[in-house]
């Protein structure tokens, strides 16, 4: 839990102190969608087949610190440095420098209390290095989205 607490309080001091691009708006849809993403693809992997799990198998309070607290900051860091003008292989090169450092966290969490808080079933690193790149492009598209319908209603 101490990991975990860390975790949050850094990530999130970063996140805010180094956005430079996000609107307000952007942030509350960034965190919304985190959430609601990440809990339903929770509901499955973590709660129906136990892939994976925080703290506990069972659902519990605990678990929804990282949930709210920990990805969504990541993700608004994640967004915050994407290089939207650069070329295809700075792109490229970024989600898997992002992806890698995901990885090497969740490498971290999985280690005894008290840093660690995350637990596998059958789920396995490999697991994370093949769909965590999927996921931040999902995360994008969606970003890229709410950017087109705030020009939208401004247009208005």
């Amino acid at each position: 839990m101490i990991g975990l607490l860390i975790a949050i309080f850094l990530f999130n001091i970063f996140a805010f102190k180094k956005n430079k691009i996000l609107s307000s708006n952007q942030i509350v849809h960034i965190w919304t969608f985190t959430i609601a993403f990440q809990l339903i693809f929770d509901i499955f992997v973590e709660f129906k087949f136990h892939g994976y799990w925080y703290f506990d198998k069972e659902i519990d309070w605990a678990g929804i610190l990282p949930h709210a607290f920990l990805v969504p900051a990541v993700n608004i860091i994640y967004l915050n440095w994407f290089p939207y003008n650069g070329k295809l292989i700075k792109k490229v090169l970024y989600i898997t420098v992002f992806t890698v450092m995901i990885v090497l966290y969740e490498m971290v969490t999985l280690l005894p209390a008290p840093w660690g808080y995350f637990h596998y079933g059958w789920w396995t690193i490999w697991h994370a290095v093949f769909l965590d790149p999927i996921l931040l492009l999902i995360l994008l598209g969606y970003y890229k989205w709410i950017c087109k319908l705030e020009k939208e209603a401004c247009a208005r």
